[in-house]
């Protein structure tokens, strides 16, 4: 094999077009507050829709500074699975179903059918 070094270019490494002639997207620079304090600026075409949020560096949701705070969307309730039992039961066929098994227990059948 010889000894010397292949030469080629990576994927995704550089592009071989120049930046002469191009002109950059004009911006403007959007602040938001923390609740926290901070206030974060972000650079932004003027041509973007921008966001009522932005999240902080702290991990808070930062207000943009010129608008007020958007309405919070009443979100479902959790169903736990006790609410999702009582789609399929009634509290009556419950509690008929407990006293038939507590009453498995209590004559040890059941422990003989399980093993």
């Amino acid at each position: 094999m010889s000894e010397r070094n292949l030469r080629g270019s990576r994927l995704g490494g550089a592009s071989l077009e120049s930046e002469s002639g191009v002109e950059p997207a004009e911006r403007q620079l959007v602040s938001y507050h923390c609740p926290n304090g901070h206030t974060v600026t972000v650079p932004m075409s003027l041509e973007a829709d921008v966001p009522a949020l932005w999240e902080c560096r702290c991990g808070a949701e930062a207000l943009r500074a010129d608008t007020d705070a958007p309405e919070k969307k009443a979100g479902k309730p959790a169903r736990t699975h006790w609410d999702m039992l009582l789609e399929r039961r009634t509290i009556a066929e419950l509690e008929v179903l407990l006293d038939e098994r507590l009453e498995l227990l209590r004559s040890r059948e059941l422990i003989k059918r399980s093993a």
